[in-house]
């Protein structure tokens, strides 16, 4: 493939970009520490519909080519976004399915920024998204766009994503977003399938002028399968692959439905810096914690129904996407009351409840395993998760310190 070549205006944009993603990590950084998951979430996922032109592999939504009759309404999605707004301004992420398959996608957009909320968006890489629907994006108050790329090529992409051609109409969506001075979120599923490739993927990330690359870790929920995730130990290659690579990249790097990742960095750090030299405030993107003080102890940590919730096309409300329990509907009960209440948000915030390894595990306060992977492999959320390697190093769990 040839490389793109950035005109002038593009390059003002990237830079743009930068300069405007750093400010967003200071305020990120700040709302980290003082965030209490127990009353609210730092983020929200909201799947506006579930139609979609793709039939990707690892769908955990099993999208359908047509929208669901019962979707929230126009209305109805405002009421949603007024209760949102009580949790105070989580990040909201309006995703899918596809939801540029929604008419009514930018009025929703709009009302949620106007309301305050920090709303970004993540469509399907379909040619709906046209330049005039990032103008309207934009307009709408949507200030980054994330874009999946499940290959470094048309044969990986293409292959995962069910649909011959997406793979340059991503590339093409993905350049014409950092064009109109939007930042450039990557999204991409670790799987068997292109474990090999993640160097690769790395250069194109960078070559695209994105603020930040996201690695979901394959779950098997919805069409994902277990035969298609990445070994255990696989799994702790790839984090500290991460690690070194979140040392010299141009972006941010972020990991979901993976949180052993900040097992590793703790790990690491201490390796790095034996002595304790160095324990000064410390932030590492996609680890989902800040070290907050000289003893680097981490402070929050984000996990399915903790600091994270999941809202469906049809109300259900979940602990997240990979998570597909639903512990109310908003249609019968406040998103906030769901959210801090529910015997299930209310377990998985509380560590004294997990079990095997996990439990004993010193690690998991920051940590915890990701509760989604234990649900679809084991049948129980609050199980180890199966794709840590790590033994924990006493009977007895205690918060990680250095």
């Amino acid at each position: 493939m040839e490389p793109h070549r950035d005109t002038q205006t593009e390059r003002a944009a990237g830079a743009s970009s930068s300069v405007r993603a750093r400010s967003e990590r200071r305020a990120h950084d700040a709302r980290m520490v003082e965030a209490d998951f127990s009353r609210a979430p730092f983020t929200i996922a909201w799947e506006l519909t579930r139609a979609c032109a793709y039939a990707c592999k690892h769908c955990r939504a099993e999208a359908q080519p047509r929208r669901d009759p019962r979707e929230l309404t126009t209305e109805e999605a405002f009421r949603l976004i007024d209760q949102i707004r009580e949790f105070g301004d989580p990040i909201l992420v309006v995703t899918g399915g596809d939801p540029m398959m929604r008419p009514d996608r930018y009025e929703i957009l709009e009302y949620a920024v106007q309301q305050g909320l920090r709303t970004s968006l993540t469509p399907t890489t379909t040619r709906l998204v046209t330049p005039q629907a990032l103008v309207r994006a934009r307009e709408a108050g949507v200030r980054r766009m994330a874009v999946s790329l499940d290959g470094p090529g048309p044969e990986a992409h293409d292959a995962f994503r069910g649909f011959r051609g997406s793979f340059e109409i991503a590339l093409g969506i993905a350049r014409q977003i950092v064009a109109s001075g939007m930042s450039l979120q990557v999204n991409t599923t670790v799987s068997r399938y292109n474990r090999h490739q993640l160097d690769e993927m790395a250069e194109l990330v960078a070559s695209l002028n994105a603020v930040q690359w996201s690695l979901f870790f394959l779950v098997p929920t919805g069409r994902a399968r277990a035969a298609d995730m990445i070994s255990a130990q696989e799994h702790e290659e790839v984090f500290n692959w991460l690690y070194d690579l979140s040392h010299r990249a141009p972006f941010d790097v972020k990991s979901t439905a993976a949180p052993a990742y900040r097992r590793v960095v703790i790990q690491r750090e201490r390796q790095a810096h034996p002595d304790g030299a160095g324990n000064g405030p410390l932030t590492l993107a996609g680890a989902g914690y800040r070290y907050q003080d000289g003893l680097n102890r981490p402070a929050k940590a984000v996990n399915d129904g903790n600091g994270f919730c999941f809202i469906s096309h049809i109300g259900d409300v979940c602990p997240s996407g990979f998570l597909p329990l639903p512990a109310g509907n908003v249609r019968q009960q406040p998103v906030a009351e769901i959210y801090r209440d529910s015997p299930l948000f209310r377990s998985l915030r509380d560590p004294e409840q997990l079990k095997g390894k996990c439990g004993r595990c010193e690690f998991r306060e920051v940590c915890g395993g990701s509760r989604a992977r234990a649900y679809g492999l084991t049948g129980d959320y609050l199980e180890s998760d199966p794709s840590c390697v790590y033994q924990p190093a006493a009977s007895t769990a205690r918060p990680a310190a250095v």
